[in-house]
């Protein structure tokens, strides 16, 4: 599991939720991969600005090669939905238990 945290910016957070939930442009990519399981969208109860995603994949190598094999993609997309956070950052990647 990848998790992302997102700070959106004001009036941005419907396409936000669209384009990062679990049928957004995030998970339509993600889905090109036959190790991806799929997104989770979470909104935070203290900040209704901050979002959280949940990547779940089959295993890291899934990931991994996802990454290699679409990584023009994945920059692409991600230059194209930037401009509805005012800041994002990878929490982190975390093992299937």
């Amino acid at each position: 599991m990848v998790v992302w945290e997102f700070q959106v910016k004001a009036g941005c957070e419907q396409q936000f939720i669209e384009a990062y939930g679990p049928q957004g442009a995030w998970a339509m990519l993600f889905r090109q991969s036959p190790g991806f399981m799929q997104v989770e969208l979470k909104r935070s109860s203290s900040d209704a600005l901050r979002f959280f995603t949940f990547d779940l994949w089959e295993s890291s190598v899934a990931y991994e090669s996802f990454c290699e094999k679409h990584s023009g993609a994945y920059e692409v997309l991600d230059r194209k939905l930037a401009g509805l956070m005012q800041w994002e950052r990878r929490v982190g990647a975390f093992p299937r238990e």
